[in-house]
């Protein structure tokens, strides 16, 4: 993953001499003493419906999602604004012990990261997306972090119901987990691997076709994981639709687990992981029962709460989150937040971003303020600690050229139903462009002579690519990538999208839909571009399908 193998060799030792690295092997052992925290927990394993260290003490994985590396980007989001160091110290402050960081395969094989701003985080430009992975690995563990390594996404471009495609098979999938078993070997700070997000559509547990079964999928590669690296924890995620016939959240079905769990071949090792939401995501039929939220702790104990109830193993709610706006999310978060404190599960929130569209995050979109209501509400499961002090890293260099005070953000990602990956980001920082000098004030002659009224140019129209990020059975999120041909104040795109019925969200414009036709402009940063400007902007959709190849209408004003 990323940075041009790199010219060469030599440049990239010095900064893995830094970070205490090498290049094929992830962490040395000289860098992994110097970076030790005694904070760390280092390596853990499980007993009964409990996770213990090394000593065999319970041990309760409390983690947050920061996402990114799974997208187009290959880096986690927000480092267009922020330091790393900056956002990992926020999430130690908060009281998380553990980071669960989206990758995809496809980043895993990328030679380059975007849209990372060079003042707040010098050096990482220049990496690749695999060395960003142990550079943030390293940087997390001397703050007293952990890492689960999740596999989000083969493709940076969406999710996928299976843990294969037909551009990613199984083989890819299993000799990428085993690589990086085998990067982060004697690395302690690594505690675990989500083997592959959300399972859903036609996968099954433990139905025998092979093709789909993922419980025989996830014992395949946990034992791939552990024949490398047997201290590993090896998360294993639900199904959508149980065997009795019931669907829940995609990754979110576990109740065959009674019948069948998953077996590998070192003991000890597995962790199951639901993921769970509110109402504002999809209206489960729960949702509107008579006694709700009273009958939610019911429906968790069938669906995968027993599993740590009766001893069987441990459970990790591997994804949580919500907006926080509505009066039934905020009973949903109370009732569950209740239920991983009395039961003591470890748990994983989405998101420590705050460009997830259905759920937001825990932070502002200026990537600084905190949500303070979300972290109130967790604040019984989390132990927060003050605030450290911005570190000289976070604080960006100033450039000749003014940057903007605040990078736009996309306001959503919209999580298909039930749930959807990633939000789509911006692939660079926008810069403004150059503001236009006056020209000056012509003097009067001692007789002033009418001159004729300038008649300006008419903008050439920029081009537009369109970028299809992702589509489901209710929307669609796409992108844009518009080039300006000459000068422009602003421009507008459209197209046709057959049964469209709202535009939720959008970034970088704004979105009219009438009748079929989706008519976009650009906004803010994304308005007035100079000659052969690039900006990428998108939007989501909801819509019974995606055009495959929409003719667009571009303009500009």
């Amino acid at each position: 993953m990323g940075g041009l193998w790199r010219r060469g060799r030599t440049r990239w030792m010095a900064v893995a001499a830094a970070l205490g690295l090498v290049l094929a092997g992830g962490l040395t052992s000289s860098a992994a003493s110097a970076a030790a925290s005694p904070t760390v927990v280092g390596w853990l394993s499980t007993k009964g419906s409990s996770i213990v260290t090394a000593a065999g003490k319970p041990y309760t994985i409390k983690a947050v999602s920061w996402f990114g590396m799974e997208t187009s980007n290959c880096a986690p989001h927000g480092l267009w604004t922020i330091s790393l160091d900056t956002g990992l110290d926020d999430i130690a402050a908060m009281g998380f012990n553990t980071i669960r960081l989206p990758f995809s395969n496809e980043c895993l094989a990328a030679r380059t990261t975007n849209s990372i701003d060079a003042n707040a985080n010098p050096g990482l430009v220049s990496l690749t997306p695999l060395q960003l992975m142990d550079t943030v690995i390293a940087r997390a563990k001397a703050r007293g972090l952990s890492v689960i390594l999740d596999r989000h996404r083969p493709g940076s471009d969406a999710q996928s119901e299976l843990w294969y495609t037909a551009r990613y098979s199984e083989q890819r999938w299993i000799d990428d987990w085993k690589m990086l078993a085998t990067r982060y070997k004697n690395e302690s700070a690594v505690i675990g691997v989500d083997l592959h997000n959300e399972p859903h559509g036609p996968a099954c547990w433990n139905c025998g076709d092979q093709s789909r079964d993922w419980r025989a999928a996830a014992t395949r590669a946990g034992n791939a994981v552990l024949s490398v690296n047997p201290r590993l924890l090896v998360v294993v995620e639900g199904v959508e639709r149980q065997g009795d016939g019931t669907a829940t959240w995609w990754g979110g079905g576990l109740r065959d687990v009674r019948s069948a769990p998953v077996r590998l071949s070192v003991a000890n090792r597995v962790v199951y992981s639901p993921h769970e939401y509110p109402a504002s995501i999809f209206a489960q039929t729960w949702f509107g029962a008579r006694d709700y939220p009273a009958n939610l702790p019911g429906i968790w104990d069938a669906n995968w709460g027993y599993i740590a109830k009766e001893g069987i193993a441990p459970v990790l709610v591997g994804e949580f989150g919500t907006k926080l706006e509505t009066d039934s999310d905020r009973k949903w978060l109370t009732t569950l937040v209740s239920y991983l404190g009395t039961s003591g599960m470890s748990f994983a929130y989405w998101s420590y971003n705050p460009n997830s569209g259905d759920t937001g995050g825990l932070l502002a979109d200026d990537w600084r303020t905190r949500q303070q209501a979300k972290l109130d509400a967790l604040r019984p499961i989390l132990t927060p600690v003050a605030k450290p002090s911005p570190k000289p890293t976070a604080t960006p260099k100033p450039t000749a050229t003014p940057k903007p005070t605040a990078t736009p953000k996309p306001t959503a990602t919209p999580k298909p139903t039930p749930k959807p990956t990633t939000t789509p980001k911006p692939t660079a920082t926008p810069k403004p462009t150059a503001t236009p000098k006056p020209t000056a004030t012509p003097k009067p002659t001692a007789t002033p002579k009418p001159t004729a009224t300038p008649h300006p140019t008419p903008a050439r129209a920029p081009s537009a690519a369109w970028i299809l990020q992702s589509s489901w059975g209710e929307g669609y999120v796409a992108e844009f990538e518009v080039t300006a041909a000459s000068s422009t104040r602003g421009w507008t795109v459209s197209w046709e999208s057959p049964g469209a019925t709202a535009v939720p969200n959008a970034w970088g414009m704004t979105c009219a839909l009438a009748g079929s036709t989706v008519t976009c402009s650009g906004l803010d940063w994304a308005a007035a571009l100079s000659p052969g400007q690039t900006v990428r902007v998108g939007l989501q959709v909801s819509a019974p399908r995606a055009p495959a190849k929409p003719k667009l209408s571009v303009t500009a004003s």
